[in-house]
């Protein structure tokens, strides 16, 4: 059907013609930079063709944003014109001339994505700026997952291992565990394909903490001992403290506290060697969570203090967060309902800056509390 809406194309020069189809890659807005990319020349020569094509309504412009688009339309068209839509296939050539472009523009959002997740972990002004360049890129992300997947030779399956890695903060705060857990298994599976044993653990590691996030324990651990034991046979220190912290909080979610608190000291000694504040920050802050968890809430408080500082030391605003409201959770367990509701308050301006989920939650604790400490 969509054949009918070629004939504008079929007037364009035939290199022309081959990067508009090459623009059906884009499964949303993208910038002209990226259609450089994709079309392996530079920004001058991307304008000058984006300009044609607009001209020819081949491909709309946004003002604001200075964005292209594809009309859905017209997409189909592309795809179609490419033989990945219901229409005959093309030559192997345009085919594969599709496929180079897909994986250009996988390099090009992958690295978009990772400097999103660098501003991100910059913290302070930075972190809002960052996840922003993070929704943008996200819905080229996604299908380029799809995408190199699929295609499985060599660059694809590099590239499958990088990602999840390559943007870990981002994709953490703006997709839940259950979308995570298949982005994870295809990254350990192409690590251990390539032989990258570290990526394969870390990986694991990160199976693990999604499977703990959706409350499946024992399988979270059976993925964190898998990556504690490959981080010990490469010698990878930063990646054994990750494990051992992540372990830790599994058993502390099963109950187990003390043993939890060996394993959060043993991740505390690996990171203090090693200078990884971020790390020392955050288990940190798990011995808190342990020692809150056994009722010592003053020890607990101790722990969340010396963590607030390593976290606003680096700007790390989701941390901050988390333990701003641990510090409202302890002293409303103390009586001190009006400390507990300064703190919950901080959290609360933290998480909605950043649009955290956890707002929702911190709101129905400052709810909770407003009435008991009414005069």
């Amino acid at each position: 059907m969509a054949r009918q809406f070629l004939l504008p194309v079929h007037q364009l020069p035939a290199d022309l013609a081959a990067r508009w189809q090459m623009l059906s890659v884009f499964p949303a807005r993208f910038e002209r930079s990226a259609v450089a990319a994709v079309w392996g020349v530079e920004e001058e020569a991307a304008r000058d063709g984006l300009s044609e094509l607009a001209a020819r309504s081949l491909v709309l412009y946004e003002r604001e944003g200075r964005m292209y688009r594809l009309h859905d339309l017209m997409r189909l068209v592309a795809e179609d014109a490419f033989g990945y839509g219901d229409g005959e296939r093309d030559a192997e050539g345009e085919r594969a001339r599709l496929g180079e472009a897909g994986v250009r523009h996988a390099v090009y959002y992958l690295e978009v994505g990772r400097r999103a997740d660098d501003l991100y972990k910059q913290g302070g002004e930075h972190v809002l700026e960052g996840l922003r360049q993070f929704d943008g890129a996200w819905p080229h992300l996604r299908a380029a997952c799809g995408r190199m997947r699929e295609r499985g030779d060599e660059i694809a399956v590099q590239w499958t291992s990088e990602f999840p890695g390559q943007v870990a903060y981002v994709l953490d705060l703006r997709l839940p565990p259950r979308e995570q857990i298949p982005i994870l298994e295809a990254a350990a599976a192409a690590a251990r394909k390539i032989g990258d044993q570290g990526g394969e653990g870390m990986h694991l590691g990160n199976l693990g903490i999604a499977y703990s996030d959706l409350g499946e324990t024992r399988r979270a651990i059976e993925y964190h001992e898998q990556a504690l034991a490959i981080s010990r046979e490469i010698g990878d220190r930063r990646g054994e403290g990750n494990d051992l912290g992540n372990l830790g909080l599994a058993y502390a979610n099963l109950g187990e506290v003390r043993r939890a608190i060996k394993y959060h000291e043993r991740a505390l000694a690996i990171a203090r060697k090693m200078g990884d504040r971020r790390n020392e920050g955050g288990i940190l802050g798990n011995l808190g969570l342990a020692y809150a968890d056994l009722g010592e809430v003053r020890r607990a408080i101790e722990y969340y203090e010396q963590c607030l500082v390593i976290h606003r030391e680096i700007g790390d605003r989701r941390a901050e967060g988390a333990i701003l409201g641990n510090l409202g959770n302890a002293y409303k367990n103390l009586g001190e309902v009006r400390r507990a509701i300064e703190y919950y308050e901080q959290a609360l301006d933290i998480y909605e800056a950043i649009e955290d989920p956890w707002a929702e939650r911190v709101r129905s604790w400052l709810a909770e509390l407003a009435g008991e400490s009414a005069p």
